[in-house]
């Protein structure tokens, strides 16, 4: 089973929709059992598979008494106090939703227990085997449906906190999704300068933890390697809008100057954390098109984007845009493939 996260300290970008969307592909054209884990607190990829009805209904009408588990009934047990999670868990099966993937529904929740997993990581730096098995819940949740799917994607939101970093430390790949501006670029910054904080102090932790309770970690399956430490698969592009003139795409220099250094101050800032098999031309893996009214289209059908037609309102232009994403999706998601086959 593959785990990659899909995240960047930067939102707007179109995390949401690609993540989605790839994990469409995976499980329609490669025959592959995928999940979704929703991470995110504002829970936009429950809301884009399952709709807005399914998600008024979770979060409204029947919270709390749905028959399948969101994120926060995963981690219920933690934020009681205890260090494992829940071990009934039921996502909501592939057979549910348009996007043919399995989901862990987000919960808006999820915030709750980040002070828990704060909390969790001070004893973890001390050496304390509850705040390693704590900070360890996404490792655990693997361990508990590793031979169920085939590839696990995780939705997570922009923050670089104690969330995002408990969902790494269970993760073998990340991704990250990029807009053509700035701010993307001191996202990736802020995200390896985060990486560089603190995986060194978690195999201190680890290590402390070993000195003092020699062999007890290994009865908890806590990964003593961080799989991440070498599992950066690349990086999307969202194009930015410009201006046509006579049918001709008229570029803007100041985005396109960004664009142009994206490639560098990528692979300057997260090299150390990408396979020496994959070059600087590999981490790219895609340009992103504006996607238009194809976005809302998609959110308001509760569809991939792949499958839209005439009956959810497509029209006219739309199709070639269809097109071109579909042939985009393929070629990202090819290049994951023979990244993820080099890293191998």
């Amino acid at each position: 089973m593959i785990k990659i996260a899909m995240f960047n300290n930067k939102g707007g970008v179109g995390k949401t929709t690609l993540t989605c969307n790839l994990a469409s592909h995976f499980a329609k054209n490669h025959n592959k059992r995928v999940l979704v884990i929703d991470c995110d607190p504002q829970c936009n990829a429950t809301q884009l598979i399952m709709g807005l009805d399914f998600a008024a209904d979770l979060y409204w009408e029947n919270s709390g008494q749905s028959k399948y588990s969101t994120i926060s009934d995963v981690l219920q047990p933690i934020e009681d106090g205890d260090a494992n999670i829940a071990s009934n868990i039921t996502p909501i099966p592939f057979n549910q939703n348009r996007f043919h993937v399995s989901l862990v529904a987000g919960n808006p929740k999820l915030s709750i227990i980040e002070d828990k997993l704060s909390e969790a990581w001070t004893q973890l730096l001390s050496g304390d085997l509850g705040g390693i098995r704590k900070s360890n819940w996404n490792s655990s949740l693997s361990n508990l449906i590793k031979d169920d799917y085939d590839i696990v994607f995780y939705d997570l939101g922009p923050s670089l906190g104690s969330i995002n970093r408990s969902v790494l430390i269970g993760c073998d790949y990340f991704v990250t999704p990029m807009g053509s501006d700035i701010f993307s670029i001191l996202g990736v910054r802020n995200i390896a300068s985060w990486l560089d904080s603190w995986i060194g102090f978690y195999e201190n932790g680890i290590a402390l933890c070993e000195k003092q309770l020699p062999g007890r970690i290994e009865a908890y399956n806590v990964p003593s390697h961080l799989n991440i430490k070498n599992g950066y698969l690349g990086y999307t592009i969202q194009q930015y809008i410009t201006k046509t003139r006579d049918g001709v795409r008229r570029p803007t220099k100041a985005y396109e100057d960004i664009i142009q250094v994206v490639p560098i101050e990528v692979y300057n800032s997260l090299k150390n954390y990408s396979p020496q098999t994959i070059t600087q031309m590999d981490l790219k893996l895609g340009d992103v098109p504006h996607l238009y009214s194809l976005i809302p289209l998609g959110q308001s059908s509760a569809s991939p984007i792949l499958d839209l037609t005439g009956a959810d309102g497509l029209v006219g232009p739309q199709y070639k845009q269809l097109e071109q994403y579909k042939e985009l999706i393929n070629n990202i998601a090819n290049s994951m493939l023979s990244n993820l086959g080099k890293i191998s």
